[in-house]
Order: C-alpha cells, then sequence, then structure tokens
C-alpha cells in the first residue's frame, strides 16, 4: 500500500503518520510540506509549493491514499487576509484536484472539513443539516467539499470527507493540541484563570486525536466509506465542563467576560454531532468506531 500525505507537518498530519506506524500498517508513506524537512525527522519527505502547479506535480498520485492536510484556518482574520485563504484553503486543494487528473491517478483522497460549516442547532447535527458560513475559513471548507463532489463527478476522483468538531490531545510531544483545548491549556499551564465568553454553555463534540486518526485510517481502508462526506464522533460537552476540568488539574480559576461585539456575530452556537451514519459504515468492515474513549476527557 502506499500513502501519500500533503501537508505533512500539520498537527493532525503528525499525529496520524505517528498512529500508521502504531499500528504496523505496512505501508509506503510518502511525505509533502512546504518546510525544508518534515517536523518529526520522517524520512520520504520533499518540499513542495502547494500554490505551484509545477510543484505540485512532483507529488506521487501512484498511491493509493491521498491525505490533503493542507489548510488555514482562522475566524476573524479571514475577512482581511481572504487571499491568502482562498489560496491555501481553495486553489491548493484545486491544483491537487487537477494533478491528480492528469497524472490519472486513481487513489483515494482523505479530506478534513469542519464544524463551522453547520448552522448551530441543541439537537445533534447530522451531515445534511442546515448549513451556516459566518466566516472566510468555513465557506472555504464548504467550497472545497463542493471541488471534490464536483471532480468525483466530472473525472471520477475518489474522496472521502470527514468533519471534525474539536480535536484534542496528542500522540507526539512536540505537537500540542490547538484550538478551543489548547487555548485552555495554555492559559492554564502559564498558571492563569481560563477565559470563557458568556457562560460556556455551549456544546461541541470533542474528539481525542488517536480516535480521530484511527478513523481517519480505518475511514481511508474501508471501501463503504466512499465518495461521501462523515462527521466525527467523539464526547459532547459544554465549553464550561471542560474548562472545569482543566482548570481543577491545574489549580487555576474560569473568567466568563461578555462576548465581544465580533466574535458574537460569529459563534455558532451549540455544534454536537450524530456520527450514526459513519459508524455504520465501518461497522459493516468489522471497524466500528466503537473504541472511542467512555471514560471522559483525559487533560495532558
Amino acid at each position: 500500500m502506499k500513502i501519500t500525505v500533503v501537508g505533512a507537518n500539520s498537527y493532525i498530519a503528525r499525529n496520524l503518520i505517528f498512529e500508521i506506524k502504531q499500528r504496523k500498517i505496512k505501508a509506503d508513506l510518502k511525505l509533502y510540506d512546504y518546510a525544508d524537512s518534515q517536523t518529526d525527522g520522517e524520512q520520504n519527505y520533499q518540499k513542495i509549493d502547494i500554490l505551484d502547479r509545477d510543484s505540485v506535480s512532483k507529488i506521487d498520485f501512484d498511491c493509493d491514499i491521498i491525505y490533503m492536510f493542507v489548510g488555514k484556518t482562522g475566524t476573524i482574520t479571514g475577512f482581511g487576509n481572504y487571499e491568502e485563504f482562498i489560496d491555501i484553503n481553495e486553489k491548493a486543494l484545486l491544483n491537487i484536484l487537477n494533478e491528480y487528473r492528469n497524472q490519472h491517478s486513481s487513489a483515494k483522497i482523505i479530506y478534513p472539513s469542519t464544524r463551522l460549516v453547520y448552522r448551530g442547532d441543541d439537537m445533534p447535527l447530522k451531515e445534511d443539516a442546515v448549513k451556516e458560513f459566518k466566516t472566510i475559513y468555513a465557506i472555504n471548507k464548504y467550497a472545497c467539499e463542493q471541488y471534490l463532489k464536483i471532480f468525483h463527478n466530472f473525472f471520477d476522483v475518489k474522496y472521502c470527507i470527514f468533519r471534525i468538531c474539536v480535536p484534542y490531545g496528542t500522540l507526539l510531544p512536540a505537537a500540542s493540541s490547538y484550538g478551543t483545548i489548547g487555548f485552555m491549556l495554555n492559559k492554564a499551564k502559564a498558571n492563569q484563570n481560563i477565559t470563557l465568553y458568556g457562560d460556556g454553555s455551549a456544546r461541541r463534540t470533542f474528539t481525542y486525536i488517536k480516535d480521530l486518526c484511527d478513523i481517519l485510517i480505518d475511514g481511508a481502508l474501508s471501501d463503504n466509506c466512499l465518495n461521501d462526506v462523515y462527521n466525527i464522533g467523539g464526547e459532547n460537552r459544554s465549553l464550561k465542563e471542560v474548562a472545569e476540568m482543566i482548570a481543577k488539574k491545574y489549580g487555576v480559576g474560569i473568567d466568563y467576560i461578555d462576548y465581544p461585539s465580533e466574535q458574537l456575530k460569529i459563534e455558532s452556537g451549540d455544534t454536537v454531532f450524530c456520527d450514526e451514519k459513519l459508524k455504520q459504515r465501518l461497522r459493516a468492515d468489522a471497524a466500528t468506531p466503537e473504541n472511542l474513549r467512555g471514560g471522559g476527557i483525559t487533560i495532558n
């Protein structure tokens, strides 16, 4: 088996590479990113410029699986830096898709999407739930989902989209969590109170990084997860619950502050995932993700 990882220095990619090796999956890994070397010293790495089509042509598309982890995250920053967000989040994928067909690839592209494509709701969100785009990043991600579908319909590109809510944890000491839990941990480890907007009642689906990587691997290997979009599940908790766990561990407090007007405009409300569709597909392979941690969030 041959696996190509584009964006090999990203947080999820680094953990995924580690987990592939831990599971002793026999795979020839080819790794690509814009830096001079792979952050963890992995071999079979090549520097590329994802926005240069000649550079992208150097990627090995003669493989079974392509993980596409190139992307630029952000909320308010996207409004001012829209060109960079469109380049890195959309043009990069279009370069991959065009080179895929130029090289007559038959690989399956695994693409991570986001909770931010959904309108928040009190009920668990299924894949066909109402969409709402409050940031440039959110619509970038949804646009990429549509590009994959269009290229599948026109050029028979194989793909699998996984929507991720809030990943956390790390399998590599140097690959620290980012986003919601990363922010809370950084504050607590610096002996500072954790700050939450509003009352912290907004709920999210939190997915431990090993569980996330296992699903990205199992979904990639599954014949039943193909040319479709799937929510990845985890533990459903409020931001307040998670903050309290971290605050207790590190002996700090929690400060509740009013939403700044800009943040309030892009707040999604509750985004809790229903992942039954994915579970059903993986059960068919006897690879059900029932091994998701049931004992609660582990704070590292």
